[in-house]
């Protein structure tokens, strides 16, 4: 696993593969000079759909031989494009357990809901700053 996001050409612009630039929006990596120069070698626009964005832990996916450019995310663009990339149901959830921050009833429902759906203990102790050993108390999803 790699530190940096990635930015590669999607063969088949069809394949759930990856988020969309278009649909992230502005980057800021989008605005230096080492992406304009790759989008420019791969005739290629940020407005182009088959130009895609994987976070970090998911870059040992991109298709053997595909283009690729590593591009630094800041953590707020980070968390978006997991978001933009997860299932509906996961990104729902995952949208609850940020929200988790900020009340304080409800907890166990909540982490029992976003475990069985399939959110790994580590992106909840990420998106609720709890402390994993109490993540890891309710025994369900993966770490």
């Amino acid at each position: 696993m790699t530190d940096d996001a990635y930015l590669f050409l999607a063969t088949d612009p069809a394949a759930p593969l990856g988020v969309p630039l278009p649909v992230m929006g502005d980057l800021e990596c989008l605005e230096t000079s080492a992406v304009r120069a790759w989008l420019d070698a791969q005739g290629a626009s940020a407005g182009s759909r088959e130009v895609r964005v994987l976070p970090p832990e998911e870059t040992g996916f991109i298709p053997e031989g595909a283009e690729r450019l590593p591009v630094p995310l800041t953590e707020e663009e980070l968390e978006r494009v997991r978001r933009a990339g997860a299932p509906d149901a996961v990104a729902r959830i995952e949208a609850e357990l940020l929200d988790y921050r900020d009340r304080a009833e409800g907890r166990d429902e909540l982490l029992r809901k976003a475990l069985a759906a399939g959110v790994p203990r580590h992106r909840v102790v990420e998106l609720t700053g709890l402390d994993p050993a109490t993540v890891a108390e309710y025994g369900l999803g993966s770490s």
